[in-house]
């Protein structure tokens, strides 16, 4: 059986080892809060704008500040920052606190798009962090396809037993 990571270096396009780059350098110390801040909020005014509605519906039960909030708190801590996350949240578990919304191809695609616009439209980072940072999100999203489609196999054959909890990381 294929893992989660392995389906997401598939999918995504990006290996395990490039996603995990953001790992060598302390993106937190390099860029800073605000700019995890401004990321958070460029990207998420362009996903409540977004022209498409069956992509604004995913996220209609999320308050936009506290869907800000909660992705800028998560990068920061995932990219070496303080674990405000974690602090105010709980463990991440990416895949079961995504489990509720439709992770699908398509929806990641536009995801990736709305986030490459944000990262280029987001002063102070520079053109290494944003290859760093978009290989990861790239790889991630698709892990979170690869979650989705494990909870459907799952709910679709019930006696089949599954880790869907494994994270994208090894700092979580």
């Amino acid at each position: 059986m294929q893992s989660l990571q392995d389906k997401a270096s598939e999918w995504s396009g990006v290996q395990t080892s490039d996603a995990f780059a953001i790992d060598e350098t302390n993106l937190f110390q390099k860029l800073g809060l605000q700019t995890f801040i401004n990321l958070s909020t460029n990207f998420y005014n362009r996903v409540y704008d977004d022209e498409e509605e069956w992509f604004r519906s995913i996220f209609a039960s999320s308050k936009k500040e506290d869907a800000i909030q909660n992705q800028y708190e998560f990068f920061v801590q995932r990219m070496g920052g303080p674990p405000m996350y974690s602090q105010r949240r709980g463990h991440p578990a990416l895949i079961a606190r995504h489990r509720p919304f439709p992770v699908t191809h398509q929806a990641a695609e536009r995801w990736l798009h709305h986030m490459q616009q944000a990262l280029d439209s987001t002063a102070d980072i520079d053109d290494e962090s944003k290859v760093k940072v978009m290989n990861f999100f790239r790889h991630t999203a698709y892990f979170l396809v690869a979650g989705n489609e494990l909870k459907n196999q799952n709910q679709q054959t019930p006696c089949k037993h599954a880790t869907g909890n494994q994270q994208p990381s090894k700092n979580f």
